[in-house]
């Protein structure tokens, strides 16, 4: 007669719990009452009352009944719309790849990983926060007092601007590759620009790749704001249409914008994907 023997299971202890000290929970009351009273000075700051978007309704129905349905009109919304959008989307795209070159010289000056010396490194970071620190319509309103209204104008601001955010997030990039190629390359007495075209770069490309596909998705976005202060493109057709209390062509011309912005980040999305390792 054989005798089932089961295993018992054994006996979970109890997780003593870890007891917060009296110095900890102080800290973070502190910490939450300083937040709590931060967003109580901005909500008073900015004017915050929901009372008045209640009563605004009125507007708001009026807004939208004048836009719906939105002029379908071939000629000349949805023409000149169409022609707008790629506008819109050639000035991206300049801004993004004119600023490539710009980018590479400060974030290699910009990066401990390739610069040694600490004044030039300060240099170029402080570079990279003046162009990140002004906003590209700033740019833009001085750009079109230099070279007129159109699409040059916003082109050479998101170049300043995208400079300087793209250098910071390739220096970042650059910092973060293994030191061992560049440190080899440096005692065989590789000079600055061997280190980065041979050791630096070739570590990094495919995420610099995909910090420039993230930024040309915003600099497409980018460029539709521009276009409100003169720099042309879509953003010029909108802010004329709300001008002239065209609020149906307006919609038009929004609608097409959302086309633009899902197709741009479907295309850097795959791209990214396909060249995610």
């Amino acid at each position: 007669m054989s005798v089932l023997v089961t295993e018992r299971a054994p006996e979970r202890l109890p997780v003593p719990r870890r007891r917060r000290s009296p110095r900890t929970l102080a800290i973070g009351g502190a910490v939450v009452a300083v937040l709590v009273a931060l967003h109580v000075a901005a909500w008073i700051g900015t004017g915050m009352d929901p009372g008045m978007l209640v009563d605004g309704w009125h507007g708001m129905v009026r807004f939208v009944s004048e836009a719906v349905p939105p002029d379908l009109a071939w000629d000349p919304v949805v023409k000149d719309g169409l022609h707008a959008c790629l506008v819109t989307l050639w000035i991206g795209l300049l801004g993004t790849t004119l600023s490539i070159p710009f980018t590479v010289v400060l974030c290699a000056l910009g990066s401990r990983a390739v610069n040694g010396n600490g004044a030039v490194y300060q240099a170029a970071r402080g570079v990279m926060s003046f162009l990140r620190a002004v906003p590209d319509v700033v740019f833009a309103l001085v750009f079109v007092t230099a070279v007129g209204l159109g699409p040059f104008a916003g082109v050479l601001a998101l170049v300043c601007n995208n400079t300087g955010v793209m250098g910071k997030l390739w220096s970042e990039a650059m910092e973060e590759v293994d030191d061992g190629p560049a440190q080899a390359l440096r005692i065989a007495g590789a000079s600055r620009a061997q280190l980065v075209a041979h050791a630096v770069l070739p570590a990094c490309v495919p995420q610099l790749v995909g910090l420039v596909l993230y930024r040309l998705d915003v600099n497409v976005r980018a460029s539709l704001v521009l276009g409100l202060v003169g720099a042309g493109g879509i953003g010029f057709l909108i802010n004329q249409s709300i001008q002239e209390f065209r609020f149906d062509q307006m919609l038009t011309y929004i609608l097409m914008v959302l086309v633009l912005v899902v197709a741009v980040d479907l295309l850097s999305s795959f791209v990214r994907r396909r060249l995610a390792p």
